[in-house]
């Protein structure tokens, strides 16, 4: 019994032993897979030029995209107060508008009765004011009873609500009253309008009734514009108030012009996208609003780890750098790559520990990626 126990315990060893041998034998073709080896011969004749990583500040480009806006304040809905038929007008979009200037002119016999209705009242104001002034002294010396000059006072208190209420409603659909008399009633009325500014859609035609909550035509200022731009939630913290841009349209990606961010949207949108607002330094009448625009903003990384574009290599849709680890031998490590600048890369190494004290090819390493896969198809 002893004896097959002593074989078992030999055996068991034995397999103990051959098992780490195979997983060592395994680490290092893991090892020799992702490191080459120069002769000094090689070395010598390659370009191959080695140093300490840099860590500094870095910038990039953030591109993003919108399109130019008009701030409300700046956008007009031309409506009617009271509806009436359109008789005429000029408007074609696109055309300049100056502030004042007749739009349109509207006609309809119910601006007729409200003319009638300001004078007549106006009219018999004159007669209840002085009834009202009668009954106002007698009730003072008891020669007439309480009831009838409060009579009086309500007629008159009522005349004077109903002139001041037909003096807005004239005042609503452009007609002024002071002016208004017996001799210069009118059936039409003119639309004034409220801004300089363009016309950017013309809704109604000649001979059409249009409703108070018709929208007439809609005009706009845009020398006020601003470009509106939608950047994505996980770029928000790279861009602030203040922060100056450039933007520029497709057709013309050569004129650059100059913005400052001045709002950054609070609500973020199913897209997962937010909202920024920009002010153009100085007004381009060529840039007219719903015309999408390209923006780029500089964006500064600090302390961040570069390396010499010549130093990074691409493979398989990766990026990799080589590590020196003895003379002649070098070990291939993959990067994630982030901004680029002046021939420089920032890249990212899974294990930063003494990233400053290793030595890097900084130039040359496509050499030794050539050099690795050759030696790989040989084996």
């Amino acid at each position: 019994m002893k004896k097959y126990i002593v074989i078992y315990l030999v055996l068991t060893i034995l397999a103990a032993c051959s098992s780490n041998k195979k997983e060592e034998v395994k680490e290092e073709e893991k090892q020799n897979e992702n490191t080459v080896e120069l002769t000094d011969a090689q070395q010598k004749n390659s370009d191959i030029q080695t140093g300490k990583i840099k860590q500094q500040t870095i910038s990039s480009l953030l591109k993003i995209n919108g399109k130019i806006v008009v701030p409300p304040q700046n956008m007009v809905s031309i409506s009617v107060p009271m509806g009436g038929y359109l008789k005429s007008t000029k408007l074609l979009a696109g055309m300049h508008i100056s502030k004042g200037e007749v739009i349109a002119t509207m006609e309809d016999q119910q601006y007729i009765q409200l003319q009638q209705d300001y004078l007549m009242a106006k009219a018999h104001y004159t007669s209840i004011e002085a009834e009202y002034n009668r009954q106002k002294e007698l009730n003072q010396s008891k020669a007439s009873s309480d009831k009838v000059y409060q009579q009086a006072q309500t007629e008159y208190l009522s005349q004077k609500i109903t002139i001041k209420s037909l003096e807005e409603k004239l005042r609503l659909i452009g007609i002024n009253p002071e002016t208004l008399n017996e001799n210069n009633i009118s059936r039409s009325l003119n639309i004034n309008s409220p801004i300089d500014g363009y016309v950017s859609e013309v809704k109604q035609n000649i001979g059409k009734y249009v409703t108070p909550t018709d929208v007439l035509c809609e005009l706009v200022n845009p020398e006020d514009i601003h470009l509106q731009l939608t950047i994505f939630e996980k770029d928000l913290f790279k861009v602030a108030v203040g922060q100056k841009l450039i933007a520029y349209n497709n057709t013309e990606p050569n004129k650059k012009y100059e913005c400052e961010i001045l709002l950054i949207g609070k609500d973020v949108s199913p897209e997962r996208t937010v909202q920024v607002q920009c002010h153009f330094e100085q007004y381009d009448k060529n840039l007219i609003p719903g015309m999408y625009m390209n923006a780029e903003v500089e964006i500064a990384t600090n302390n961040a780890f570069i390396i010499s574009n010549e130093g990074l290599v691409r493979y398989e849709g990766k990026q990799y750098v080589f590590i020196q680890t003895e003379k002649n031998k070098y070990t291939i490590q993959e990067v994630t790559t982030e901004n680029n600048e002046n021939g420089y890369t920032q890249i990212i190494l899974a294990d930063t520990t003494d990233v400053r004290s290793k030595t890097f090819v900084t130039k040359g390493a496509y050499t030794l990626l050539m050099k690795m896969k050759n030696q790989e198809d040989k084996e």
